[in-house]
């Protein structure tokens, strides 16, 4: 049935709205990273009536009292941990995922339901022992820690993830591959690999996500200022007295430009059905 123009215009209206009503929040967060002042406006107008880019240049710019570039090592620590975290937890993520997809072993079910048992606890119900762990280990206070903590937190999510995608591969393809001499690793890295892009793709920015935007566990496990990843850093602007809003609002924009950016770059991996037709029956 086709509709007429006042239901289509409707329908667009209505799309409009909704797009403005979550776009305000945002907006709202632009208006205090350019105005000049560091209070909460209470104007309900989203745009700034003074744009000034300082508190962009103070965040930027901060240095300690010895003299470190602060923000500049901020950033380096989140993109060190979050590409690393990624990294191990994808590498161990997609091999496990693959074994439980593919092969039958004793214990493969108690294993699965044990990783989606692992997801009901917060992981701040496990600090005390992670920092304990980590202390013995010598890997308090470091990256190298943290990236461990990261890893094995989103193991899970990311090896049921990845199973739920590799279980929709028609396994004709890997037994054709190996009808044409394929070796098992071959397989697995020139047949299954390159078809679960879009699982990776997605699995891959959740893990990094994950890194990224989280600030308890890098709170806790590091103390070095020079070291602290940059959710860790926008909290020295909120005090017990005063919040510097506009520092804040602007250290959130900064902090939320490399995801989007990823979100951007990886769009294309982030729509299924690569094996779609692959199978001629």
């Amino acid at each position: 049935m086709k509709r007429s123009g006042l239901t289509i215009a409707l329908i667009h209206m209505g799309l409009v709205l909704a797009c403005a009503a979550s776009l305000y929040p945002v907006l709202w967060v632009v208006k205090m990273a350019l105005s000049p002042a560091q209070s909460l406006s209470l104007s309900i107008n989203p745009f700034p009536e003074t744009v000034t880019f300082d508190h962009f240049r103070d965040v930027i710019f901060s240095y300690d009292s010895q003299g470190r570039w602060l923000f500049g090592r901020q950033l380096l620590a989140s993109i060190v941990v979050s590409g690393a975290t990624t990294l191990v937890g994808l590498s161990l993520a997609v091999t496990a995922a693959y074994a439980l997809s593919r092969f039958r072993f004793p214990g493969k079910d108690a294993g699965m339901q044990t990783l989606l048992v692992t997801q009901m606890f917060p992981a701040t119900l496990m600090l005390v022992p992670l920092y304990r762990l980590l202390q013995t280990l010598g890997l308090l206070d470091s990256w190298g820690g943290l990236v461990l903590v990261y890893s094995t937190s989103s193991l899970p999510f990311c090896v049921w993830m990845l199973k739920g995608y590799f279980d929709t591969i028609p396994r004709e393809l890997e037994e054709a591959a190996v009808m044409d001499g394929a070796s098992p690793w071959q397989v697995f890295t020139r047949v299954v690999l390159p078809l679960a892009r879009p699982a990776l793709a997605v699995t891959a920015l959740f893990s990094f996500m994950t890194a990224w935007n989280e600030f308890i566990l890098a709170a806790t496990l590091i103390n070095d200022a020079a070291r602290f990843t940059l959710p860790v850093a926008l909290q020295q602007y909120v005090g017990e007295w005063k919040t510097e809003w506009g520092h804040f609002a602007a250290g959130a924009l900064i902090v939320s430009a490399p995801v989007m950016a990823l979100f951007f770059a990886l769009q294309k991996f982030l729509v299924g059905g690569l094996t779609a037709g692959a199978v001629k029956g």
